[in-house]
């Protein structure tokens, strides 16, 4: 019987040993709890099919879902100092930077790269949050200038997905002078007249909000996105006082006018595109909702607008209301002061009192 006690340990490993499972097989909704395949949440952009809760993406997917056929070159970033102050605190920053590029495959938390949207060519670049936390470092500030600039030299649009914790506080005031030098690379732009597009994303926080992010042409928010500059948590145990429902997300800040639209995923390349040839003054690929009345324009952003191209657009809206004559009696004129003074009108019109 030596044969049944040489096969009894086999079916036992058989039966005992567990299967090795992705960690990331199914992914669980914040908000409902409904558990999803990767594959599937994958195939639907990172959008939960029955909350419609966007789940964050890395920069590498970002870009490829907005560039055609998800083709794109990245754009060399100049090399700048790696950890200037040699900070530490319970971990190197330098062994932090190494752990991130690993985990990421990523130089730094901004990823830049250029190619072609609906056949328009753009140059994008996408904050990667898991890359510490998409904080502004010197490496990140040089990819977003680097990538205007590119813009700039190529005469396209710059479309920038902001994902950020805020600046990165390893690197102290050279972390924070990356607000001032991304700001003048954004006014590089303005000067070229070449729109610049702001995706706000979950979350945009901290020094990121308070300048590039913040100083785009148009601001379009991903639906639930957390955008600010403290949390609300800072904030209400700073004021001691309950904070509205929904306060400092995308469709609180929508109302309050914050951002200029609220855009699902699935329709934010339609848009981004669209967007692109109407501020180029492309606008015979512009799909209007309403009669466009300047066509014969060159141009309606980037540069002066005539004021016939405004009243145009109005009255094509059918927003304007031409002036009519009126009867004598229905104007209302100034009170004047006679000598004696007494309070007369002229005769026969209205007394602005009434």
């Amino acid at each position: 019987m030596n044969w049944i006690n040489n096969i009894r340990p086999k079916i036992r490993g058989l039966l005992t040993t567990k299967r090795d499972v992705p960690e990331n097989l199914w992914v669980k909704c914040p908000d409902t709890g409904q558990m999803v395949f990767y594959k599937d949440l994958e195939a639907n952009q990172f959008v939960i099919p029955g909350s419609n809760h966007h789940m964050r993406m890395d920069a590498h997917k970002r870009l490829q879902h907005l560039f055609d056929g998800g083709q794109f070159e990245i754009v060399p970033v100049r090399d700048v100092a790696q950890d200037p102050l040699k900070f530490r605190d319970g971990k190197r920053y330098s062994d932090r930077l190494r752990t991130s590029k690993g985990d990421t495959d990523l130089q730094d938390a901004v990823l830049v790269g250029e190619g072609t949207l609906e056949g328009q060519e753009v140059v994008a670049a996408a904050q990667d949050f898991r890359f510490m936390g998409g904080s502004l470092g010197m490496a990140a500030g040089e990819a977003v200038i680097c990538g205007m600039l590119r813009a700039v030299e190529r005469s396209t649009p710059f479309i920038l997905f902001a994902a950020s914790g805020g600046a990165r506080m390893q690197e102290g005031i050279l972390s924070l002078m990356q607000m001032p030098r991304t700001t003048i690379a954004v006014q590089m732009l303005r000067e070229a007249r070449l729109p610049y597009l702001v995706v706000l994303t979950d979350p945009t926080t901290g020094g990121v909000t308070a300048s590039y992010a913040m100083l785009g042409d148009v601001h379009i928010a991903e639906p639930g996105a957390l955008i600010c500059f403290a949390g609300p948590r800072v904030i209400q145990q700073t004021i001691r006082e309950q904070l509205p429902e929904g306060f400092q997300k995308a469709e609180y800040l929508l109302a309050h006018g914050m951002v200029d639209m609220v855009v699902h995923r699935h329709q934010l390349r339609e848009t981004l595109a669209r967007l692109c040839r109407l501020l180029n003054g492309d606008t015979a690929g512009v799909r209007p909702t309403r009669s466009f009345a300047a066509e014969e324009h060159d141009y309606l952003n980037g540069s002066a607008v005539e004021p016939k191209t405004i009243e145009s657009l109005a009255r094509s809206y059918g927003d304007v209301m031409d002036a009519g004559p009126i009867d004598e009696s229905e104007r209302f004129e100034p009170r004047t002061r006679d000598p004696d003074g007494k309070i007369r009108t002229k005769p026969g019109a209205r007394d602005a009192r009434n």
